[in-house]
């Protein structure tokens, strides 16, 4: 698709429910996953699966992981009786970095680099194979890096010349509380960390339970400022 027909399609699907703005996505492109890791994730799997069922899902395992988020991942997969593919990152990439600078060296420098081969880099070879990827990003999550983004989008992150890539945020209008009734609704499978104060949920070391009132995205990498905090996944959102 062009850049022209992107933008008809964002105006065409503008403020549309996530069900419509997902469907869309599933008529438009064959070739098409979903990315999962979060409760976001799991009720665009519980939607998509009603409109195709062979819908392709896929989870960054880095490595890192809460034990929690692996039985989740599992607990999905048998739930929706899907395919998940696990993406891992390269073993060369990351031997070289942990020999080199440790387990921990987020904390010093930052968690750019570390996402960057944890998350990045698999992430990068599994977009190369497919047109679009369909994401659970909402604009409330974090008004530093995702208010501006729109339901449907080229992926600049992750584009190239010979390989347009399209992104779908169908929940990005919608705020937690929606998910969450969602969930409860449709008795969607979620994550046992949900019930020890974690909202938003990544890696073990780069995670932590957050106070009532707090951003949503707080217990993220919360040893640095609100505007760096996405990994790379979403890097188009940071304002340069």
């Amino acid at each position: 698709m062009t850049p022209l027909d992107i933008q008809h399609l964002q105006t065409a699907l503008a403020g549309k429910n996530p069900r419509a703005i997902l469907k869309k996505a599933l008529e438009l492109f064959d070739n098409i996953a979903i990315s999962f890791s979060g409760a976001e994730d799991v009720v665009l799997i519980d939607m998509a699966v009603k409109i195709r069922k062979d819908i392709r899902v896929f989870s960054l395992d880095t490595g890192r992981l809460h034990p929690e988020t692996y039985r989740f991942i599992e607990k999905v997969r048998k739930h929706y009786q899907i395919t998940i593919e696990i993406l891992t990152p390269d073993r060369d990439l990351l031997d070289s970095f942990v020999k080199e600078k440790g387990l921990f060296s987020f904390y010093e420098d930052g968690h750019l680099e570390c996402c960057g081969i944890r998350k990045v880099e698999p992430l990068k070879r599994k977009l190369a194979h497919v047109d679009a990827w369909i994401t659970g990003q909402r604009r409330d999550q974090n008004l530093e890096t995702r208010q501006d983004i729109p339901e449907v989008q080229i992926d600049t992150a992750f584009s190239t010349p010979s390989h347009p890539l399209i992104k779908f945020n169908p929940l990005l209008n919608w705020s937690s509380a929606q998910v969450w009734d969602y969930i409860e609704a449709y008795q969607a499978p979620y994550n046992e960390l949900h019930e020890k104060g974690f909202i938003s949920i990544g890696c073990e070391p780069c995670t932590r339970a957050v106070l009532p009132n707090q951003p949503e995205r707080a217990g993220r990498w919360w040893w640095e400022s609100e505007a760096k905090k996405e990994c790379g996944l979403h890097a188009g959102n940071l304002k340069t």
